[in-house]
């Protein structure tokens, strides 16, 4: 009886472990396919998988983190504001859902909220700022009284400068400190695995070339 017994645990952990498997495989894939397109159909279609692998393994907090983050990403790349708002919509409601599974707030669930945050900003900005500016800067700070070793905070709070006018104290030079400090912090993250946030490297290197160059802004 005993020899079924582990028989019985040994298949159950072997499909267990076959399915986490699986997971991690089709994110990592997807998620990549996200991250390195340049087309606005590729990664569409990218983000629309993430939104499945979300409903199928519910139960996994990164499948709602990935896809919230690529649903704030794509927000940037419509002229819509509505269809803008519907993707943040999404976003912010994957990102509670991350929140959730976890259990609890951490630095990388606040720099999400930071980014819904701007992504919503982003949309009408003469009319929002005040709101979502200041609700972007308070998340920032979350995120860094529980991780200042986060780079990804850095990235955002450099891109914010970054297409802050400069009348208002923004510009390259403005963002220049925070892409340095972001990558002095990138070149410290462990190597790759989709079940540690590692994403961001890549954009900062180009923000921190950019801005490098004379801000004739």
């Amino acid at each position: 009886m005993k020899k079924y017994i582990f028989l019985f645990l040994a298949i159950i952990s072997f499909q267990m472990s076959s399915q986490a498997q699986d997971f991690k495989t089709m994110l990592t894939k997807t998620w990549t396919t996200f991250d390195t397109t340049n087309n606005t159909a590729t990664r569409a279609e990218a983000s629309n998988k993430l939104g499945l692998i979300a409903k199928k393994w519910n139960e996994e907090w990164a499948a709602h983190y990935y896809n919230a983050l690529s649903k704030i990403i794509l927000s940037y790349t419509s002229k819509d504001e509505a269809l803008r708002d519907s993707y943040i919509d999404e976003a912010e409601k994957e990102r509670d859902e991350t929140v959730r599974l976890l259990g609890k707030e951490n630095d990388e669930t606040y720099v999400i909220a930071a980014m819904v945050a701007n992504a919503r900003l982003a949309v009408k900005p003469q009319s929002r700022w005040q709101t979502f500016g200041k609700v972007f800067d308070e998340n920032i700070a979350k995120a860094k009284e529980l991780n200042p070793n986060n780079p990804r905070i850095y990235y955002l709070q450099g891109t914010s400068k970054r297409y802050t006018p400069k009348m208002f104290g923004g510009g390259k030079k403005k963002a220049l400190p925070y892409f340095e400090k972001a990558d002095s912090l990138f070149a410290k993250q462990p190597t790759h695995d989709i079940l540690t946030i590692t994403w961001g490297k890549s954009s900062n290197d180009t923000f921190l070339n950019e801005a490098k160059t004379e801000d004739k802004e």
